[in-house]
């Protein structure tokens, strides 16, 4: 069984595109709150729950929205292949 043929290939390069997407999301999300707010002097800043509020929505926000992305992204768009090379019907 060559990688042309196995159904495994395809599912993984999916799932890798699948985690590449999350990572760039978490990026620009991460960038755009940390230099989009946090650009001013600190005088101008507003602050949530004692921190400004660039670090509160790029890293407070944004790991629970990660958190809530992967969570979704493993429970209903992943798939659990085996690995041995018996050939047996997968579903994506």
């Amino acid at each position: 069984m060559n990688e042309k043929e196995d159904k495994r290939f395809h599912i993984a390069h999916r799932e890798a595109i699948i985690g590449i997407v999350l990572a760039v999301i978490n990026f620009l999300w991460w960038y755009g709150f940390a230099f989009g707010l946090g650009g001013g002097p600190v005088s101008e800043y507003d602050w949530i729950f004692g921190m400004p509020a660039w670090f509160f929505y790029s890293c407070i926000a944004g790991f629970l929205l990660m958190v809530v992305l992967v969570i979704f992204v493993v429970r209903y768009m992943l798939t659990d292949i085996p690995f041995d090379d018996e050939e047996e019907e997968y579903h994506e």
